[in-house]
């Protein structure tokens, strides 16, 4: 049972001056890590109000945010466990379990990828490829496949970490060898590519060489996909060490940038019908887990490893230029929000920065919890939910 501390008292007559947005799916509903809200507070001279905290499982599961509900994950007792929290006082609305191993090689384990919700559903991905689709509001069970037995894909090392991506009528995993999609009323399959080990990050759809492309990342390749049949139209290697292929693509522009850790590197990568060319590559910006988010030009995101060495970086897009580093923060996390980043450090520690290529400027800081942070916080109506490795979760009021 998730443990609620209430820090708060009349809660609900608090008046917020925010534009507010939901925030329903990894990497917020433009799938790029930049949240619509703007008004909320940037800036303190104490320490921000935590209104609520509480415990998952194990795991590295973001959250996703929809109508007043936090949906979360994590793993206890050798069962997953989805979470719907009320998102003004973290009380349990339901839960739903079901068996998993932890899978905690060389870290804590849990699941990885994100609960996405989609009008009165939301859907869910563990570790070992069990896909459910639950009622949003009840956390009843609509459907439940498990992608390894009844598809046959292999699973990567690490076990699956891509979020459920929803596409029109369909839900699509990063699962085999450029991706898989059902029918997200039924489960039913809509098409399958190859079987061979995925990577880690989750796809995206965007306009790459005059047509939308299902973009994904693979264990050693770059795969341009047709959404609605799985049908590839181009590929690009991508060999990394162990095959850690995990920070998302950016698709802007027509072209897709990539980046991954290992001193691999990152490359801005251009399509002319199935031929693909890097208009440049170097190093960087090497994204390890977390991905990078783009703004007004130019690339945001924490180049190097975790555990030891991460830094936080701006990256030129046309050019792949380097602005400026900025150390103190290991290989965190963050997103944008109003011209801002929001960062969470790999220490638990929140910044607040100007997203510009002049260099950093931190515009307010405060520890926010302790532990392992590699999970990427959400903001969304004002309130900013973040968790670590071993499940605690708080949530940070942001509202003016």
């Amino acid at each position: 049972m998730l443990r609620v501390i209430r820090a708060m008292v009349g809660l609900f007559c608090v008046i917020s001056s925010v534009d507010a947005a939901d925030w329903p799916n990894w990497r917020g509903p433009s799938h790029n890590g930049i949240s619509s809200e703007s008004g909320w507070r940037w800036q303190w001279s104490d320490s921000p109000r935590i209104l609520w905290s509480g415990q998952l499982g194990k795991g590295f599961a973001s959250m996703a945010v929809c109508d007043g509900k936090v949906y979360a994950m994590g793993n206890t007792g050798g069962q997953d466990v989805i979470y719907c929290l009320d998102a003004l006082t973290g009380k349990e609305v339901w839960l739903y379990s079901y068996p998993c191993e932890l899978y905690d090689q060389l870290h804590e384990g849990g699941p990885c990828a994100t609960p996405t919700v989609d009008g009165q559903r939301v859907y869910t991905l563990s570790k070992a490829g069990d896909a459910l689709c639950l009622d949003a509001a009840a956390g009843k069970l609509i459907w439940r496949k498990n992608l390894v037995s009844e598809f046959g894909i292999k699973l990567p090392q690490w076990h699956l970490a891509g979020s459920p991506f929803i596409y029109g009528e369909l839900v699509i995993y990063n699962a085999g060898t450029w991706g898989l999609a059902l029918d997200k009323s039924d489960g039913s399959s809509v098409w399958q590519s190859g079987k061979e080990v995925c990577g880690y990050a989750t796809a995206v759809v965007g306009m790459v060489g005059g047509r939308e492309t299902l973009v994904l990342v693979g264990s050693s390749e770059v795969f341009g996909v047709e959404p609605r049949t799985g049908r590839l139209l181009w590929r690009y290697p991508w060999k990394t060490d162990w095959d850690i292929n995990a920070a998302d693509p950016i698709v802007a522009n027509g072209m897709v940038f990539v980046s991954s850790g290992y001193n691999k590197g990152c490359a801005l990568l251009k399509v002319e019908g199935d031929r693909v060319e890097p208009v440049w590559s170097n190093r960087a910006m090497r994204n390890h887990i977390n991905s990078s988010v783009l703004w007004d030009g130019y690339i945001y995101g924490f180049d190097g490893q975790v555990g030891g060495g991460g830094m936080l970086a701006c990256v030129e897009f046309s050019t792949g230029k380097s602005m400026w580093t900025a150390s103190g923060m290991g290989a965190g996390s963050l997103l944008l929000a109003d011209g801002k980043l929001i960062i969470l450090s790999e220490q638990g520690k929140l910044v607040i920065a100007e997203a510009s290529p002049k260099g950093f400027k931190e515009l307010a800081s405060a520890q926010i919890l302790d532990g392992k942070c590699w999970t990427c916080p959400v903001l969304a109506n004002g309130l900013l939910y973040a968790r670590n490795a071993q499940g605690r979760i708080v949530c940070v009021d942001l509202r003016q």
